[in-house]
């Protein structure tokens, strides 16, 4: 197996393509990257930043370059023995545009269509306004509306001889059965000979060739006659008139799609979405012929040797992550001698395992970005930070409580139509039994509800129709919690349905006399009751991780505000730190389970930069003077607070209301967001720089307003309100407060920059040495103050890293006086990986031993040793040292006579050994006692990696 040293992640688009990241590859190689990590390299919808929304699996995005442009990529990649690996989306395509061929199919010819068992649509719907179509939740209004207004209406494609309803920039086929109907409404001789044609089709997949061949004829037409031909057809189903628009409605009505207002989609859609989003629809990649076409293009490039890896997207959202893992581990190895690279997105709850019988080599590092994210925040400030917040805001001190009630309105307000599948499943199975047909489905539908809320983890991985005992540990915390939540009525069904979701196989219904299977037609209730079962424990898998997204993630993330650097993709705002141990034990299971997983500490996901969460932790350390701060910040711009309605006012009731924009949960939130994102050589007086940072601010503060669902979302946007809090942010960051508000700020963040630039140093060694793989987000190699997207995929400054990579013999610690340019963040980084290229065994196989610190400020140090051999290295890190910092420098640094009597225990095959430190001119000794003393340890530098030999000399 081709297994990484380091990976660097980039975001492909059309305005940073293969070509482009080929020109920067020898900066990458110079840093000491072994393999680029790209996100989705297939076609995506037109102009996407992203990738994730595909919409065809079997070509190379032509924006990016192209096949031939991945081809330079790679020979780039392998001049410098580099690989590529390569992020795959087998969950969910792209559905929001013209440009899918599989969907446009199933729009054309229903289920019959060769692609419709490809996606997961429930064709026998129990409304019968969806039986057999796919609602489509498009319209920017309700159907009549629209109708009425003229925007939907009957156009011809003379390229492809095809007729379809069109509305903006949509296409919707419409089925060539109408055909001959249509032709024939214009009462013209040829057009009717045409017609004829068509007359006669059906669906079947028998009568496509037909229609394909009609069609032809229809297209040679009009090359002939002229477009204007057809005018006379469309004109008869012409939206102007009360008439024609009548037909044109008949017409749509008989189509397999059911054209509605795009608010329908939380309530109706009868397909699965990826978690609410209406544009891209989920495949079902567990179904052989629909893995094979998904997977066709990427299985050719691994075999031609262009890619060496794959980054699997949201696992969770597979029906059977399990088998996928261990079907795709088996066909790359038949195609390649060498074992794939293979890495999975999945979240991990605390104590969550990733299952070892995923054939995979680790997940994507969010777990990782969680531990050590906790490891940066003292735990004294947990109380107090929680008690500030229910004060100012008037809101749960408990995140717990928050979550509870983001899934509650996910549920009722986004996931509706999701719930109601997984409910119907459960009465499927409810009913074929005498002893639980009674059970209704509004009662199994509240059960399932109270289950799915109290569900801690993203879901389960039944096997065999069983829950394992892994799984049981999260499950039997949801059961208690329904329990606790329901009425004693609902009781007896919640143990059955607890039985249904792989607690058990007794009393398992028998089959239904004359069951016939009626899969083939995609979504049918299966035909036994096992196949039921396995149905509705996928159904309630499915409904529980884009819940658990959705409300965790991106709801009570934005609602709760104790400190904003826990509110993490991956990680829980309720856990608030880590200590020494639990992140060496973390690091230790990893070593031993998934030594190979990667360790990120930025993503293209992530909501707040590495440097900006690690400058949020200080806050942690001086809880009380924060929130003495944040009280003070708040009465000075109270002048700048709007009405709800935008206006502004001259004073507000404290009362605790939100009846004001922003409101004090959002003021909150929005002053930690500034500390945390304040550039640090921005001055208050510099107006270009404080506007363009007030620009990034205000976008997040618009999407973090509309994720908490509050006073305003995206479903039902209150511009006044936002019009009101981008105010009030312009306001208090004005020029004319750069005495004032803004002089307050920058000087606070003067305060406590040091300190976060040496959390960040920490991080930074820690990725970089523990267990694992570490992983780059392109641009994090200087310090990373960016936001949530799109502010975290803004353009890389790559001329600025390779202007300062040449000079690698200079140690990282010349580089600390000017901190804060972050170039002692790219050098610490070069040097790290230089290591891990020096000793590659080292690092990525050796043993982990933790180091016990001893002495005064013990709490203030981690440290651990790797072994290989008779190879060793010894990384140190200061920790929560922001009381250590003296006032007599500007370095981010605690003065060695600080550590006083503050020593680790080094092994003692150590002892009285000189060793020397890769990041800095320092060579302490380990003395006779077999400690090794911080003060020397950590002169020159926060963080160290000591070895027996020094840095390589070219």
């Amino acid at each position: 197996m081709t297994v990484p040293r380091s990976t660097l992640r980039l975001q492909f688009h059309r305005g940073f393509t293969f070509d482009d990241a080929a020109r920067r590859v020898e900066c990458f190689a110079a840093l000491g990257i072994s393999h680029l990590y790209a996100s989705p390299i297939t076609t995506a919808e037109p102009g996407s930043m992203h990738g994730y929304d595909a919409v065809d699996y079997t070509q190379v995005s032509a924006e990016y370059g192209g096949e031939a442009g991945l081809k330079r990529l790679v020979d780039a990649l392998r001049a410098h023995d580099m690989g590529l690996i390569v992020d795959i989306v087998p969950n969910h395509m792209g559905v929001g545009g013209s440009s899918n061929a599989w969907w446009l199919d199933i729009l054309e010819w229903g289920r019959h269509s060769t692609y419709a068992r490809h996606f997961d649509v429930d064709w026998h719907s129990p409304d019968p306004a969806l039986r057999g179509k796919v609602l489509l939740p498009t319209l920017g209004a309700s159907y009549g509306e629209e109708l009425a207004a003229g925007r939907i209406g009957l156009h011809f494609a003379p390229d492809g001889g095809r007729f379809y309803i069109g509305y903006g920039p949509h296409v919707f086929p419409v089925c060539p059965v109408d055909y001959a109907a249509i032709l024939q409404g214009a009462d013209r001789a040829d057009l009717s000979a045409l017609a004829h044609r068509f007359q006669g089709l059906t669906t079947q997949p028998a009568d496509q060739p037909r229609a394909a061949e009609a069609r032809d004829a229809l297209r040679e037409f009009v090359e002939r006659e002229g477009e204007s031909a057809i005018e006379f057809v469309l004109q008869t189903y012409a939206p102007e008139d009360p008439l024609t628009r009548d037909r044109l409605h008949r017409l749509i009505e008989r189509q397999h799609f059911r054209l509605a207002w795009w608010r329908t989609a939380s309530d109706e859609v009868n397909w699965r979405r990826f978690f609410d989003i209406s544009t891209l629809a989920a495949v079902r990649v567990e179904r052989p012929e629909v893995f094979e076409a998904v997977h066709a293009l990427i299985f050719r490039l691994y075999r031609e040797g262009l890619v060496d890896g794959l980054r699997i997207d949201h696992i969770d959202g597979l029906a059977e992550p399990r088998e996928y893992c261990q079907r795709l581990r088996q066909r790359l190895s038949e195609l390649r001698d060498t074992a794939p690279y293979v890495v999975v997105e999945k979240i991990l709850g605390r104590g969550e395992p990733l299952h070892d019988d995923w054939p995979v080599d680790g997940t994507t590092g969010y777990d990782f970005m969680n531990d050590v994210g906790a490891l940066l925040h003292d735990p004294a400030g947990a109380e107090p930070l929680a008690r500030t917040w229910a004060e100012i805001t008037g809101r749960s001190a408990s995140f717990a409580d928050e979550a509870r009630a983001a899934r509650r309105k996910i549920l009722a307000e986004n996931l509706s139509a999701e719930l109601d599948r997984a409910a119907r499943a459960l009465h499927r199975i409810a009913r074929d039994s005498l002893s639980t047909r009674d059970f209704t489905y509004t009662t199994l539908r509240r059960v399932l509800v109270e289950l799915v809320v109290h569900f801690p983890v993203y879901r389960m991985y039944p096997q065999n129709g069983l829950r394992s005992a892994a799984d049981n540990v999260y499950f039997e915390q949801a059961l208690d919690g329904a329990r606790a939540s329901l009425p004693r009525s609902d009781h007896a069904a919640l143990e059955r349905v607890n039985a249904w979701l792989g607690g058990s196989t007794e009393d398992a219904p028998p089959a239904r006399p004359g069951a016939q299977s009626q899969q083939a037609q995609g979504g049918a209730p299966p035909p036994h009751a096992g196949s039921s079962r396995r149905s509705a424990q996928t159904l309630f898998s499915q409904l529980s991780a884009p819940l658990a997204a959705k409300a965790i993630e991106d709801t009570a993330c934005y609602r709760y505000g104790r400190l904003l650097s826990r509110n993490e993709v991956g990680s829980d705002p309720g856990e608030f730190a880590l200590s020494v141990e639990q992140f060496h034990a973390g690091n230790l299971e990893r070593a031993q389970r998934f030594p190979h997983a990667m360790l990120t500490t930025a993503t293209h996901d992530h909501k707040r930069g590495e440097d900006v969460r690690a400058r949020l932790a200080v806050l942690s350390e001086i809880a009380d003077e924060w929130g003495a701060t944040l009280r003070a910040w708040s009465t000075l711009n109270a002048p700048q607070r709007r009405a709800p309605d935008g206006t502004p006012i001259s004073s507000v009731s404290q009362d605790k209301s939100d009846a004001w924009a922003p409101g004090p949960a959002a003021e909150a939130m929005l002053y930690q967001t500034l500390v945390g994102c304040w550039p640090p050589a921005l001055r208050a007086d510099d107006e270009a720089g404080v506007n363009e940072l007030a620009e990034r601010v205000a976008q997040w503060q618009l999407k973090a307003l509309r994720e908490a669902k509050l006073q305003t979302s995206w479903l039902a946007p209150d511009e006044a309100y936002e019009a009101g809090c981008r105010e009030f942010l312009f306001g208090i960051l004005a020029p004319q407060r750069r005495d004032g508000f803004l002089k307050e700020l920058s000087a606070f963040v003067e305060r406590i920059g040091r300190a976060g630039a040496l959390n960040s140093l920490q991080q930074t060694v820690l990725r970089l040495a523990s267990p694992g793989i570490p992983d780059l987000y392109q641009g994090t190699e200087l310090w990373d103050f960016s936001l949530v997207d799109p502010d975290n995929r803004r353009p890389v400054d790559f001329a600025t890293r390779e202007m300062w990579l040449p000079q690698t013999q200079t140690p990282p610690s010349e580089f600390l006086a000017d901190w804060r340019n972050g170039r002692v963040k790219l050098a610490v980084i070069q040097r790290v990986l230089a290591l891990r290229a020096h000793l590659p065994e080292l690092l990525s196989q050796g043993t982990y031993l933790p180091l016990t610190v001893r002495g005064v400020h013990a709490s203030s140090v981690i440290a651990f040793a790797r072994r290989h051999g008779n190879a060793w290295a010894v990384v140190i890190a200061s920790r929560l040292a922001t009381g250590l910092l003296g006032s007599d420098t500007d370095l981010p640094l605690v003065e060695p006579a600080q550590w006083a009597d503050t020593a680790i225990e080094m092994p003692p095959d150590l002892s009285a050994r000189a060793l020397f430190d890769w990041l800095s001119p320092a060579a302490p000794k380990v003395d006779d006692h077999g400690l090794l003393c911080l003060r020397d340890a950590l002169a020159a530098m926060p963080v160290a990696v000591l070895m027996e030999d020094g840095v390589p000399r070219s």
